[in-house]
């Protein structure tokens, strides 16, 4: 499960779902788009870093997705899990 923390009207958050949604059907995941607009523990904790991206509940990346660091960092959780 990849999750994207998202504001509304974000340009970059819509390039990374974008980027995303590429790789999905290849990679086979879901993806979750939480926006945090108008949740002040969300906004807090991601205000400016959107788009922040989860693998599997933990930390990935966040402003843009590089595919590549993408695809590797899938890999890795996958086998660990």
């Amino acid at each position: 499960m990849v999750t994207v923390y998202s504001r509304h009207g974000c340009h970059l958050c819509e390039d990374a779902i974008q980027t995303l949604e590429g790789m999905r059907q290849e990679l086979r995941f879901s993806i979750d788009v939480i926006y945090i607009d108008g949740n002040p523990e969300l906004e807090k904790l991601y205000g400016n870093e959107v788009p922040v991206i989860h693998i599997n509940g933990e930390h990935h990346d966040f402003y843009k997705v590089d595919p590549e660091r993408f695809r590797t960092s899938l890999e890795k959780h996958r086998r660990h899990q």
